[in-house]
């Protein structure tokens, strides 16, 4: 696999965020708790989808307390369209009920801690970690894993390879943020089947051999 040189990789980040300075998450949640459901949920899910859901949910429900009262039925009701959404819904009220258990209701800091609760692999607790508590880590997900081998960032053959790369090669002044650009850049710029090359703002660092010509997927790979 082709490899970005180094020596780029501070002008990649540096347009990214030219063209998003303060990247978010697109998950919307009110308290540390709720990010944590809607990470959980999320999983093989869009963000829309888990909005969708979680927005009448979160009215009403804003603490591990709440949601164990809830009750697994009751939440499959609010999360049904989500796909996977009774395993989701056993590993929410699980989670629910060791946050109140093991941490007196609130979400832990660590990442040990957080793996250690149902439902919660690697990367939601690294979404976790990034959004909610400012620490700089990467969740590699399909996004971060295609734009990292497709460009030559961070090249590898498994979300853990291409985040341990990143994390060695992202420039520490962009590591804080590199997560969002990469996935808002792969949401909307560096599409799995067609990516927007045209338009894209690292079109001339990116060492994709396959890039489109117009915008759009009216065009054709060169």
């Amino acid at each position: 696999m082709a490899l970005m040189k180094q020596a780029v990789i501070p002008e990649f980040f540096a347009r990214l965020k030219k063209a998003i300075p303060e990247p978010e998450t697109e998950l919307e949640y009110d308290n540390v708790y709720q990010l944590l459901v809607a990470v959980v949920l999320s999983a093989q899910a869009t963000d829309i989808g888990v909005n969708r859901a979680t927005t009448p949910l979160f009215t009403i429900i804003k603490t591990p307390a709440q949601m164990v009262a809830l009750g697994e039925k009751m939440l499959i009701g609010y999360i049904k369209t989500i796909g996977l959404f009774r395993m989701k819904a056993r590993n929410v009220i699980a989670l629910s009920k060791l946050l109140i258990e093991r941490h007196g209701g609130e979400v832990p800091h660590t990442h040990e801690e957080l793996q250690a609760l149902p439902g919660v692999g690697r990367k939601t607790a690294n979404v976790v970690m990034n959004v909610a508590f400012g620490e700089a880590t990467i969740a590699v997900d399909t996004h971060i894993f295609r734009v990292g081998n497709r460009t030559g960032l961070a090249p590898g053959k498994n979300p853990l390879k291409v985040e341990l790369k990143l994390l060695k090669r992202v420039p520490e002044e962009y590591r804080l943020h590199a997560h969002h650009w990469l996935i808002l850049h792969g949401r909307y710029t560096c599409k799995a089947r067609t990516p927007e090359c045209p338009r894209c703002v690292v079109n001339d660092l990116c060492l994709f051999k396959g890039k489109t010509t117009m915008v759009g997927g009216a065009g054709h790979r060169v």
